[in-house]
């Protein structure tokens, strides 16, 4: 079994910063993929970035050139900076780990672009 705890989202200002945190814990695969996804209200659950232990980054359209992921697999940990923040981006946001068949999800952080 895996958790997930995301942290680090909140209320920006447009063109604002935020950098968001996913630690995972328990049995934790070699080789993985973690990522992140985003849900506005009442719109679909949407890939954001994923990367993995080898290092393949894959990015949104709308996000590429802003945000940017990273992880520490010695700490099992993944990130991801948001810069150049649009109203757009609001939504909350969820880390998720793939490893094998399995796909495990956080609780969720939730990130607010607004004036």
């Amino acid at each position: 079994q895996v958790q997930l705890v995301e942290s680090g989202g909140g209320l920006v200002q447009p063109g604002g910063s935020l950098r968001l945190s996913c630690v995972a814990s328990g049995t934790i695969f070699g080789i993985n993929v973690m990522g992140w996804y985003r849900q506005a209200p009442g719109k679909q659950r949407d890939l954001v970035a994923t990367m993995s232990t080898g290092g393949t980054i894959d990015y949104a359209d709308s996000v590429k050139g802003r945000f940017a992921i990273s992880r520490d697999n010695a700490e099992n940990t993944l990130y991801l900076q948001m810069d150049s923040l649009k109203p757009e981006d609001t939504a909350a946001y969820y880390c998720t780990l793939r490893q094998g068949l399995n796909v495990y999800w956080g609780q969720g952080t939730q990130v607010t672009v607004s004036s």
